[in-house]
C-alpha cells in the first residue's frame, strides 16, 4: 500500500510540473496544448489505475483485518472455555457399612480428594453442574455378603447402577459404572443407597466427575 501511494505521489507531481510547464508556453498554445495532451492523457490513465489498485489493496486490508478480528475473538471464546474447570473426586468417609435403610437415601462422599470449581458439596453430596455441556461421571463400591445396590442420579431421575447380590460364601465383592451426561447449569447429579441395602464406607467406594466439553 505505501508502495502505491508513493507512485500515486510522483504522478501528481509530474503532473503539476506539466502545468507548470502549460502556463509558461502562452505564446503558442494551440501547439502546446496539441503536443501536451497524449503526455497528460498518459499520466490520467496511469493515475486512474493507481487509484484502482490502492482500491483494491484497501479492500483486502479491510477483508483482512475482519477475519483478524474474527479470529481474536474466537481466540478469546476459546480461553474462557479453557479457564473453566471441573472435576471432582470424592470417597464415603469411615471403615464401615453405610445402611441398611428402610428409604432409599443419598450418599455424601464426604473424604474429598479433588473438588476443581467447587461444584460437588460433600455435606449434601450432591454435584450441581455450573455451566452446560457433557460430564462424565464414574463411581466405584465396595461391598459385602449382604444385599447391595447404589444407584446414579439425575434430577430425581436413575441413570446407572451398581448392585450386588447376597451371598453366604462370596465375603467381598467390588463394582462401579460410569456415564456421559448432557447437563444444564443447576442440573443435580449425586448416589443414592436403594432401600434395605448397604454399601461399605472407604477409599474403595468412591464418586468421581467432570466436565468434559461445553455446550
Amino acid at each position: 500500500m505505501l508502495y502505491f501511494q508513493r507512485k500515486m505521489d510522483l504522478v501528481i507531481f509530474k503532473l503539476i510540473l506539466l502545468f507548470c510547464g502549460l502556463s509558461l508556453a502562452q505564446d503558442d498554445f494551440n501547439a502546446t496544448e496539441v503536443q501536451a495532451s497524449p503526455e497528460l492523457n498518459y499520466f490520467l490513465r496511469e493515475l486512474e489505475a493507481l487509484r484502482e489498485k490502492l482500491s483494491s489493496v484497501e479492500i483486502r486490508l479491510t477483508n483482512s483485518e475482519t477475519r483478524l478480528k474474527e479470529s481474536q475473538n474466537h481466540v478469546l471464546e476459546l480461553q474462557q472455555e479453557g479457564r473453566i474447570k471441573v472435576m471432582f473426586s470424592a470417597a464415603l468417609q469411615g471403615n464401615n457399612n453405610v445402611g441398611p435403610f428402610n428409604t432409599e437415601t443419598t450418599l455424601t462422599y464426604r473424604s474429598v480428594i479433588t473438588n476443581i470449581g467447587n461444584a460437588y458439596n460433600p455435606s449434601t453430596g450432591i454435584f450441581t453442574a455450573p455451566v452446560a455441556g457433557v460430564y462424565y461421571f464414574i463411581f466405584f463400591s465396595h461391598f459385602g455378603k449382604k444385599q447391595s445396590a447404589v444407584t446414579l442420579f439425575k434430577n430425581g431421575h436413575m441413570i446407572t447402577i451398581t448392585n450386588d447380590h447376597q451371598s453366604q460364601f462370596d465375603t467381598a465383592d467390588n463394582g462401579g459404572n460410569a456415564v456421559l451426561l448432557q447437563l444444564q447449569p443447576g442440573d443435580h447429579v449425586y448416589m443414592r443407597l436403594r432401600v434395605n441395602t448397604h454399601v461399605w464406607a472407604g477409599p474403595q467406594t468412591s464418586f468421581s466427575g467432570f466436565l468434559v466439553s461445553r455446550m
